[in-house]
Formats: C-alpha cells, sequence, structure tokens
C-alpha cells in the first residue's frame, strides 16, 4: 500500500482541507521528543527560546550559531522539523541560501523566514536564494505587516503575492486575529496560510473552517514552561504543593533514550 503524501511529507501536512498542521514550536531535544509523543508528525523551533536561552536578543540576527546547533540537535529526530530562522540572519541572499542548504544537509524539513518590514524585492530574492540552494526545504514565508507593522491589507497582499511569485511554499501572518481578514486572505492565496494562535484570537477548530492550512504556537509553550516554573516555585517557597504537570525523572529520561536510538537507527540506515 502507497503512503498517502499528505501524511508523509512536511509539505503534504499543509495539504488537507479542513485539518490543518498544529505546529508546537520546541526549545531542545527533551520539549521536541515530548511533543512528538503526544503525537504530534512536525515540530517547529522557536527564535525567542534559542535567544533566551542564549541571552542574546530576539529577532536581531545574532543566534544564527545556536539555531544551527538546534538544528543539528532535532534534525535527526523521529518527527518533521521547521526551523525558525528569523529573516536568514544576513539581508545578503547568497548567505540565506547557504544557511538553508545546512539546515537541509542536518534533516530540516521546513524554515520559516520574516521579512522585518524590510524591503519586498529583499525578502523575495531571499527565497528565491532559498528554494534554488535547496528545493526540497519548504520555505514559510513571514511577513510582519501585522506583528510589529499597522496591519495594511494592501501592503499584506503585496508582499505575500511577491513571496509567492518568488517560491515560497506557505505564507505567514502573525498577529492577524481577525477571522473576516484571515478568511479574505486565504481566498486570494494560493500557498497556504499560516496563522500563529493567540488565546485570545479564533480557536483551531475556528482557523480550520476559515481555510487556513498551518498554525503555529510560536513562543507560546516556552513562555508557558517558564510561567509554569515560575508559579511552582513561588508555590513552594509558600508552603504550598505546586499544580500542573510534572514529568518524572525516568520519563525524562526516557525521552533522551529515545532520540538516542532514533539516532541510532538512522545511522545504521
Amino acid at each position: 500500500m502507497t503512503a498517502d503524501p499528505t501524511m508523509t511529507t512536511f509539505a503534504g501536512l499543509h495539504h488537507r482541507p479542513g485539518v490543518p498542521l498544529l505546529l508546537p514550536n520546541a526549545w531542545d531535544h527533551a520539549s521536541a521528543a515530548a511533543l512528538a509523543a503526544r503525537g504530534f508528525p512536525a515540530i517547529g523551533t522557536t527564535s525567542l527560546a534559542v535567544a533566551a536561552a542564549a541571552g542574546l536578543p530576539d529577532g536581531e540576527g545574532a543566534t544564527r550559531e545556536q539555531t544551527l546547533a538546534l538544528a543539528l540537535t532535532l534534525g535527526a529526530g523521529p518527527w518533521l522539523l521547521s526551523v525558525d530562522a528569523e529573516d536568514g540572519f544576513s539581508p545578503d541572499p547568497s548567505e540565506v541560501a547557504a544557511l538553508a542548504r545546512e539546515l537541509w544537509a542536518v534533516g530540516v524539513a521546513g524554515v520559516n523566514l520574516e521579512d522585518g518590514l524590510g524591503p519586498v524585492d529583499r525578502h523575495a530574492a531571499k527565497i528565491a536564494a532559498v528554494k534554488a540552494a535547496a528545493p526540497g526545504l519548504f520555505v514559510n514565508a513571514r511577513t510582519d505587516t501585522y506583528w510589529s507593522g499597522d496591519g495594511d491589507e494592501r501592503d499584506t497582499l503585496r508582499r505575500l503575492d511577491a513571496y509567492q511569485q518568488a517560491g515560497a511554499d506557505g505564507v505567514f501572518v502573525p498577529g492577524l486575529t481577525d477571522p473576516r481578514r484571515i478568511a479574505a486572505l486565504v481566498r486570494h492565496l494560493e500557498a497556504p496560510l499560516n496563522i500563529l494562535y493567540s488565546p485570545a484570537g479564533p480557536t483551531v477548530a475556528q482557523l480550520a473552517d476559515l481555510g487556513v492550512r498551518r498554525i503555529s504556537l510560536g513562543s507560546l509553550l516556552y513562555r508557558r514552561a517558564l510561567g509554569a516554573a515560575l508559579d511552582a516555585v513561588t508555590d513552594i517557597a509558600a508552603g504550598r504543593t505546586p499544580d500542573g504537570t510534572t514529568p518524572t525523572y525516568p520519563e525524562v529520561r526516557a525521552l533522551e533514550r529515545n532520540v538516542s536510538v532514533s539516532r541510532s537507527a538512522n545511522a545504521s540506515g
């Protein structure tokens, strides 16, 4: 029996009508393995967590080395991996293409590239360079018109059209939560639309009904984990028993072993 490509390839997971790819974002191998064990076939990384772990600023091109190190750690895992690469860590398309080749070589299936509201032509050139360097790498082209801009609809469409024409496999509009505008974008676009989940925005089911094909969690899980740690230590200091789920020591060690086993299997194969 031939495997269904919509379930076995990263691109295929974006083309299941009514069933968007819910992409949780990990920050180390234990978080990725735990998410995969819950049945998520694809895992993303989050640039905020990479930057915060190193004590560096997010979104300022300071974490190329750390991003590659995490990709090397996670790329061999039994999941499909998408890497948040900020703007590619360079204004030079050839340097972004070199990064793409490195990511593809360590087993990464997709990359997220943000425009940071820089010139449209420059970001389109980066996308085209990445697709030329690593044709199999799924490029999710992000525009920040809603994230850090003023949400101008014309500018959003102009940017997304240019990125599609440059070869983007999917497009990402974080910060957009208005159902009417989301539905309008879905109707306009050819590429799958990625929306960043917001607890104050539409639910996963509502986004699916709107035609969204990918729902990212971004840094939400990482920030929730930090919040849970702070809540727990506050409870302990106050003489209370912490609430919430606490994996046991053996359970965490099992995640480590599972990753090691998968790497050994990949190496022997």
